[in-house]
């Protein structure tokens, strides 16, 4: 390896010292000017790993964060791929159990997609639906566990998206638009916040390891931000992110050195560049060093109890991945990541179109426990208050029926839950109508409750923007009608 034997010549290193001082006189006079930009540029660009500075003293850094709104400080994405079944789940239909089988009264009006389901009889829904706590909020039988945790849930009844279909749908849930490529929710918070923590990154992804997601990577993406602020993937088990270990013989000594050769030929191209994506990867290269070293203490659930491995599921077939999963998602935010998405369902997922009951049978068993035992987690660990759960898919489900015992995709009208600091516990907010099919009363759209995420962790959804091709851009888009959802705040 001549590239290490350079690094590890004494004389060699000073050569190739005196060689790029010479080269920095030559260049001195040119470079000084645009050195000095470059200088500003970074004053102004975001830190994005602010552990040292510590949250409260991020509103000197970022003119959008006012730490004394905030009420969280880290969220919990529970990402039910595939579109689970509202009206299965969370919004009971009586007028929908009563017209069973009978086509959609005229009263709903026409109402055609691509698979003309209109046509087809309504279902009832699957499993009743049962109050619980004190506030009595009707959840499904499906679903035991995090029913339990009723008087601990907000669940928004009226959400409403813009698309029919899986990717552009988890796009828009991702990042606020049904094209790809604009940054996701994760994305724009850890540029809004920055890390806790300098040895991880502040947005991480623990995908569905059966494989697949309808619109791929891109949602968890950086879209137009610099590359530092992506997902990142991990996983269970001693190699949590795949190509970070250094090849065989490799020694940690041996990489600091050929990383510090790389930081200072990198450093000296981008003070005569300022470009942020080269800035981003000497980040990231930085990061992935680092992480070496945290990660793998980071995915070790054997240092947990057994009470804590069996609450979450760990013991149990059927809810070890998700429990495993759920369970990482807690010991990342303790540590100080800043934003956790926890994705259920492969490729389908939870799309049941030809049977909710098998269906949700299933993804509900898996998920069920782990995601009960993730809220009662927080509360036992005092992460409660400052932390947000959220738990919810791309669209829901149509009242009709498809193939006989399944439903089709429905954006118009759905539902979705949060708990833990901020929002108000044991309440509903919206409805759809008599059968489920569209949003009614307070219809909340993907945008407003982008907005109302941002507004939880302390940030103005306004102020927050990036510069793009000319343009101001933002997490929710234009801003004209756009406004949180104080219904919802505690």
């Amino acid at each position: 390896m001549p590239f290490l034997e350079t690094a590890n010549s004494d004389r060699s290193s000073l050569r190739l010292k005196s060689q790029m001082d010479l080269h920095h006189r030559r260049r001195f006079l040119t470079q000084a000017g645009g050195g000095f930009g470059a200088l500003a540029l970074s004053a102004m660009s975001p830190n994005p790993n602010l552990a040292e500075a510590g949250v409260g003293e991020l509103s000197s850094h970022q003119p959008w964060f006012h730490p004394n709104r905030a009420r969280v400080k880290r969220i919990i994405w529970l990402f039910m791929h595939g579109g689970p079944s509202h009206v299965d789940l969370f919004d009971p239909k009586p007028d929908l159990a009563r017209l069973a089988g009978k086509s959609v009264p005229e009263s709903f009006g026409a109402f055609k997609t691509r698979r003309k389901v209109s046509e087809n009889p309504l279902l009832g829904p699957i499993k009743p639906f049962r109050p619980h706590g004190e506030s009595g909020l009707q959840v499904s039988e499906f679903l035991p566990e995090i029913a339990g945790h009723a008087d601990d849930l907000c669940v928004i009844r009226s959400m409403h998206g813009d698309s029919v279909n899986h990717p552009q749908s988890v796009y828009q849930m991702n990042t606020g638009s049904i094209l790809m490529g604009r940054p996701s929710v994760g994305s724009w918070v850890a540029y809004g916040l920055g890390s806790e923590n300098e040895n991880l990154p502040a947005f991480v992804v623990l995908p569905d390891p059966a494989g697949g997601l309808k619109g791929g990577p891109p949602a968890w993406g950086n879209g137009f931000l610099p590359a530092s602020y992506q997902g990142v993937t991990m996983r269970g088990g001693e190699r949590p992110i795949l190509h970070l270990d250094p090849p065989p013989g490799f020694t940690r000594q041996q990489q600091q050195r050929a990383l510090a050769i790389t930081e200072l030929l990198n450093r000296q191209h981008l003070a005569s560049r300022g470009d942020d994506e080269l800035a981003a990867r000497i980040d990231a290269y930085e990061l992935a060093f680092r992480m070496q070293a945290s990660a793998p203490d980071l995915v070790d659930i054997s240092q947990e109890s057994e009470a804590t491995l069996r609450m979450y599921g760990v013991d149990r077939k059927e809810t070890r991945d998700y429990g495993q999963r759920c369970l990482l998602a807690r010991r990342m935010i303790e540590r100080g990541v800043r934003f956790v998405q926890v994705y259920s369902g492969d490729t389908n997922g939870w799309d049941a179109h030809k049977d909710v009951l098998g269906n949700h049978t299933t993804l509900c068993q898996a998920t069920d426990q782990p995601v009960a035992a993730l809220l009662k987690d927080l509360k036992q660990r005092g992460l409660w208050e400052d932390t947000l759960v959220i738990w919810g898919g791309e669209f829901g489900r149509m009242p009709m029926s498809e193939s006989g015992t399944g439903r089709d995709h429905n954006p118009w009208g759905y539902s979705l839950w949060l708990a833990g600091g901020g929002v108000k516990r044991g309440f509903t907010h919206g409805t759809t109508d008599a059968i489920g099919l569209r949003a009614q009363e307070n219809p909340v759209h993907i945008r407003n409750f982008h907005a109302t995420l941002l507004h939880l962790l302390g940030i103005d959804h306004e102020a927050l923007a990036y510069y793009h091709n000319g343009l101001d851009e933002r997490l929710i888009g234009p801003t004209a009608d756009v406004k949180i959802v104080p219904e919802i705040l505690a």
